[in-house]
């Protein structure tokens, strides 16, 4: 074959399958006979009920009693490509995961469907039927098995099938290539007759533009169809998801427990690993590479990309790079945490003195934030408004910073609506729920959330800070590069907060003690 006849060959071949050009694998009809013979028979016998199931099935009758009459439609979300043919590892969307109670990395693809049916007559006496929507596992004797690389059982695993879904759940499950019609049938005004939907939107591109279609060819003058409207419904579900999630119940408390204590786990292991850090030129990613690896250790992933951040950077908020060194006489802000199986993640900060001891300074400013986070602690109690929190918090912030100096204007004027200049030095916020997401809830309303009354199965963090900036020209020379926050994970109950995370040391005090401990635990072992 010539040079030309190459061409022509190679410009044939579509460009979705060429992916398949590395993987070199085998066409002939002897092969395929070959791969699908011989195979131990699959499982036969179907697992337990998860404990999860039940949690779940109330909160999907939580939501079936608010959109009676309507189809619900909320998708798990699709694989992401990180590069060419390599994705993402999959996570579904937390609504999605609160619904049916699945963690982990199943089911890309799949979609829960709540089908409405008559008042009442519904799963546990709601007003719909759910089914979840997803691509069961190929037989070995098909082609997907070893050639399909986001899905075929050679490549990535086996897969639950349709029954073992159904047993593990207690949710009817159906084969994927039945959610078309699932969505869109009879879709159309309820006064002929049809069925309103309801989607929870950018989460699947695909089921964006399949319910679009559904609502475009139904609509009695699709030229004036109102997609302000349309959207608005779906926002309504959205926000009602995000908001069902504002308490929590029993077996998410346990979960949340769970990944604190994975995290506190982590912190100890980057503690360990902080005379590595010291000597290596990207010292922050030797503290990272510590916390992720009990991460996966001990859950599923990271809740959120860490924050290892050491000197100057510590008063970047969200510097997760952790390209710097960590140099003796610095501190060392950890904002880390462990997403377990269940999807759940805990949150926690703290900041670390690197060579194990604060200076005069960093302790002045480390213990005037501690005082903050108390305060915010003292003030989270049952009744209270949500935003009460930030407010007790920056407020002992504001005195500390007028008792040094630096506020420009009085105690009174800075916390005022009009003032706020110590914010200059708090810029975020010093609360937010914590559960699924990490920042979670956060589609709920106002007054649901920031002007939300505390009530019992609340979690939520307190994580006050001060930054001052190396090139911050407001405040004296010796401030300058010192970033400090501690954030602990609180759960509201009827007695009172309960901070979950209070197994990490906090005071000054306690932290030099306990990072000295583990050194001297280190040194025993090495010795």
């Amino acid at each position: 074959m010539n040079d030309a006849d190459n061409t022509q060959v190679s410009a044939s071949q579509p460009l979705d399958e060429r992916v398949n050009n590395r993987s070199q694998r085998p066409t002939s009809a002897a092969f395929k006979a070959f791969m699908a013979s011989n195979w131990a028979p699959s499982r036969e016998q179907l697992p337990e009920r998860d404990t999860v199931a039940g949690h779940a099935a109330g909160r999907r009758r939580a939501i079936s009693v608010q959109f009676k009459g309507e189809r619900l439609v909320i998708p798990a979300g699709p694989l992401k490509v990180r590069s060419n043919d390599c994705d993402y590892r999959f996570r579904p969307h937390s609504g999605f995961a609160h619904l049916t109670g699945l963690g982990l990395d199943h089911e890309p693809d799949a979609v829960l469907i709540l089908e409405p049916v008559e008042e009442g007559k519904g799963d546990d006496g709601g007003n719909h039927h759910a089914t979840l929507y997803f691509r069961p596992l190929a037989g070995r004797d098909t082609e997907q098995f070893y050639a399909d690389s986001r899905a075929g059982e050679f490549w990535i695993g086996a897969r639950p099938t349709l029954a073992e879904f159904k047993a593990r759940l207690g949710l009817d499950t159906a084969d994927i290539s039945e959610l078309e019609l699932a969505v869109t049938k009879n879709v159309g005004a309820p006064e002929i007759g049809g069925i309103s939907i309801r989607l929870v939107r950018k989460v699947d591109e695909n089921l964006d533009a399949l319910v679009d279609t559904a609502r475009y060819n139904t609509a009695k003058d699709p030229e004036n169809l109102d997609l302000e409207i349309l959207d608005a419904l779906d926002e309504k579900l959205t926000e009602a998801l995000s908001e069902l999630r504002l308490l929590k119940d029993e077996w998410e408390v346990e979960q949340m427990k769970t990944a604190v204590a994975a995290t506190v786990q982590g912190f100890t292991e980057v503690v360990k690993a902080l005379p590595r850090a010291l000597t290596h030129q990207r010292g922050e990613r030797v503290v990272e590479g510590a916390f992720f690896a009990r991460a996966r250790e001990e859950g599923n992933e990271l809740g959120y990309d860490t924050i290892a951040a050491s000197g100057n950077n510590a008063t970047v908020l969200h510097w997760t790079r952790n390209t710097g060194k960590v140099n003796a006489g610095e501190l060392l802000l950890l904002d880390a945490g462990v997403e377990a199986d269940s999807l759940y993640t805990a949150d926690i900060t703290r900041t670390l003195p690197a060579n194990g001891t604060f200076s005069e300074i960093q302790r002045k400013v480390y213990e005037a934030v501690l005082d903050a986070a108390d305060a915010g602690f003292a003030a989270a109690q049952p009744g209270t408004r949500f935003r009460e929190i930030h407010t007790a918090a920056t407020t002992v912030l504001a005195e500390r910073l007028a008792e040094w100096g630096l506020l420009p204007v009085s105690v009174e004027e800075a916390i005022s609506a009009e003032g706020q200049q110590h914010r200059r030095w708090m810029p975020h916020g010093t609360s937010h729920h914590l559960g699924l997401d990490v920042h979670d809830c956060a589609q709920a309303k106002r007054e649901l959330y920031l002007d939300g009354v505390l009530t019992p199965g609340m979690v939520f963090t307190i994580e006050p800070g001060l930054y001052f900036k190396e090139e911050d020209l407001a405040i004296p020379e010796e401030y300058r590069g010192i970033g400090v926050r501690i954030e602990d994970d609180i759960l509201m109950t009827a007695d009172g907060p309960v901070n979950l995370s209070a197994a990490l040391p906090r005071k000054a005090d306690d932290v030099e003690s306990w990072m000295a401990g583990i050194y001297q635990e280190a040194d025993g072992k090495t010795a």
